[in-house]
């Protein structure tokens, strides 16, 4: 077993080059994932070394490469499709929706589609409109697609190898602003966690931090934060997986500390945040020693560039609502 350090964005470029190596019906396809190697470089090189028959640069049309990968993936081949952006998704929700989350239900379990959708979401990179959103609950709510999304280089290697593999439609979420962040990975035979599982990335005695993505770094920041001050004991809780959810360790880390706040950089109405609420208050209703607040991005549209810092959570903010949550 060996040990490399990289970045989130080369873990991902790492873990699709073993999918393919391990696999020649894997192929690449989007918007300049070929020459270009994709606007954030996660898929450099890889034309280059497999061929343009297994990274494909399509036209500027996410339905038409939803389309083509659901007719690809009903042929034997596994896709692995890019979506720039997360609001260019858009176009290709009727795809994803109608075809990609209910193929395996409408053949009455004879076919599948092992495909993997991959987006870039969130905020935090100045861009202009359509370029920082977190819309991720739309595909949560969508029986038939299994939603994850990685924080750190490790997982973004085996995660990423772990959907390529799945039988059943993956999307796949990538936390833009981290890609440039560094960790260590474990190249062995075998990943760490299934796909699905939930990962305590901090014990804690006093209140449960839920939280996934590129709210998982501000999440760790502000439990260790609150330490240093003498403060509460903060468990730090990153899901992973949004569909399905690993309730196993939720509940079981709610059950200790009795109280539960969940950290997402979306907006909180009618969000992940709100179905992890009120599972949470189902499952440890006897539990809780206070209501389980949340933190997230304001009801609005994503603002503009300049005004992004005061949209997205912050340390300040988890530890305001980690505060609240002891108050009661």
């Amino acid at each position: 077993m060996t040990t490399q350090k990289m970045t989130i964005a080369k873990a991902l470029n790492a873990g699709m080059r073993k999918a393919m190596e391990d696999d020649p019906k894997v192929v690449l396809m989007g918007e300049d994932v070929g020459k270009l190697g994709g606007v954030f470089r996660v898929t450099e090189h890889l034309q280059k070394d497999f061929g343009e028959h297994r990274v494909v640069d399509t036209p500027l049309a996410e339905s038409g490469i939803l389309g083509t990968a659901v007719g690809m993936a009903l042929r034997g081949y596994r896709p692995v499709v890019e979506i720039q952006f997360d609001g260019f998704v858009y176009p290709a929700f009727d795809q994803i929706v109608s075809q990609v989350a209910k193929m395996h239900y409408r053949s009455l379990g004879k076919i599948r589609l092992p495909l993997v959708i991959r987006i870039p979401y969130g905020g935090g990179i100045g861009a202009v409109e359509h370029h920082s959103e977190s819309n991720e609950a739309y595909f949560a709510h969508t029986a038939g697609l299994r939603v994850v999304t990685c924080a750190t280089p490790e997982d973004a290697y085996w995660m990423m190898q772990q959907a390529v593999a799945s039988d059943d439609p993956v999307v796949f979420y990538e936390p833009k602003r981290r890609y440039h962040e560094r960790g260590f990975i474990e190249l062995g035979e075998a990943a760490p966690y299934e796909l699905h599982e939930a990962v305590v990335r901090r014990e804690g005695t006093d209140v449960t931090l839920l939280t996934y993505g590129p709210m998982v770094k501000v999440s760790l920041a502000a439990a260790q934060a609150a330490e240093l001050e003498d403060g509460p004991d903060v468990e730090v809780v990153d899901l992973r997986s949004l569909s399905p959810l690993d309730l196993d360790v939720i509940t079981a880390s709610v059950a200790k500390t009795g109280r539960c706040v969940v950290v997402n950089e979306a907006q909180t109405f009618l969000g992940m945040s709100s179905e992890l609420a009120a599972l949470v208050q189902q499952e440890c209703f006897y539990h809780l020693e206070a209501p389980v607040l949340r933190v997230g991005g304001y009801n609005i549209p994503y603002p503009p560039s300049r005004h992004e810092e005061h949209f997205l959570p912050d340390l300040d903010r988890v530890l305001h609502a980690v505060d609240a949550a002891l108050a009661y």
